[in-house]
């Protein structure tokens, strides 16, 4: 990957980023931008989003002890309303030990102090803050944007608030963004809207295993780890619906796809699910809900690369990305997109 394809930017408008267009399992069918999404879908498709919110997930500050820089990466709440987290920093964190998290700059609150009580199985701390509160109303007094590290190594700017959430979040939860969703804008929905085209939404609270690498060889023993998701009643009647009358379930993002797929795999026609996911889909997969995708552009050796290899077929990929790459499309987070029909 030109690491000069990275994109560090969002593009300034949404829905002006560019869409490469891809036939399952074929050839690449034409090169787009986002706004052009309505007209490659046909009235009576229905595109389904991920409403996840992202959390500022991300804190910085001190070790009280040492004064030493730490940050970490807030990944939610476990038993008795201790935090789970990342930490980063010199040398080796103890059970008892107290860190500082600063406020961001533009506020003036004290630090918060967090204690670190243990660890999970998967040797993640647990820590308890010293001030009361919910998660999420700790995280927008003291946390920053979880950007991931290919973009300005973490380091989030203003407009990020805004730029890396869809503009449909709902759902509080995620610590990264369902990227895909990322270039829809109000017009693009109102187009889609007056061109018969019906949308619905599902959750899935992004954590940090979905972007974890592949580090097997054998891809089948690769496993994502469980992600919390939901796929309300109204939804499963909207797919039934779309499904009856033989038209396509658009799902908008990788994240989309797991949901829907790992509710696929209880019973046909659809009904409500919620509950832990850890679907890891590579290939081959038998795919009974998903038609057609829009995704960006993925990271080498990612779970997310071998769910798209899965459903347009890894030669079919290959070439779209070689496509990508001669073209100068943007790739990651605030890259560009794809729409796999």
């Amino acid at each position: 990957m030109p690491p000069h394809l990275i994109a560090q930017e969002p593009c300034a408008q949404r829905d002006r980023s560019r869409l490469l267009v891809l036939r399952r399992g074929g050839e690449v069918l034409g090169h787009q931008q986002f706004c052009d999404l309505p007209t490659l879908l046909s009235p009576g498709d229905l595109l389904v989003l991920n409403d996840t919110r992202v959390l500022p997930a991300r804190v910085v500050g001190r070790r009280a002890r040492t004064e030493g820089k730490w940050e970490g990466l807030i990944l939610g709440t476990a038993a008795e309303g201790a935090w789970e987290l990342l930490c980063q920093t010199r040398g080796r964190l103890i059970v008892g030990e107290t860190l500082l998290v600063d406020a961001p700059e533009e506020t003036t609150d004290p630090p918060l102090r967090l204690c670190l009580i243990g660890k999970t199985p998967a040797g993640r701390w647990l820590a308890q803050p010293s001030e009361p509160g919910t998660l999420a109303e700790l995280l927008a007094r003291y946390g920053r944007v979880p950007l991931p590290p290919y973009i300005r190594k973490g380091r989030a700017g203003p407009n990020d608030r805004e730029r890396y959430q869809t503009v449909y979040a709902n759902r509080a939860g995620a610590v990264a963004a369902p990227t895909a969703g990322l270039h829809f804008t109000p017009a693009v929905f109102e187009a889609l809207r007056q061109r018969g085209i019906d949308w619905t939404f599902l959750t899935l609270h992004v954590g940090p295993g979905t972007f974890q690498p592949v580090k097997v060889e054998d891809v089948s023993k690769h496993r994502v780890e469980k992600e919390w998701g939901e796929l309300p009643a109204a939804a499963a009647e909207a797919i039934n619906a779309c499904k009856a009358r033989g038209r396509r379930v658009v799902a908008v993002g990788t994240t989309s796809v797991r949901v829907l797929e790992t509710a696929g795999r209880q019973e046909l026609p659809l009904t409500a699910w919620s509950g832990n996911t850890d679907l890891t889909i590579h290939p081959p997969f038998d795919f009974r809900i998903v038609d057609a995708l829009i995704t960006n552009f993925h990271l080498p050796r990612s779970s997310l690369l071998l769910l798209v290899a899965a459903f347009t077929g890894i030669e079919s990929m290959r070439q779209a990305y070689r496509v990508a790459v001669e073209k100068e499309y943007r790739f990651y987070s605030y890259g560009d997109a794809m729409l796999i029909l």
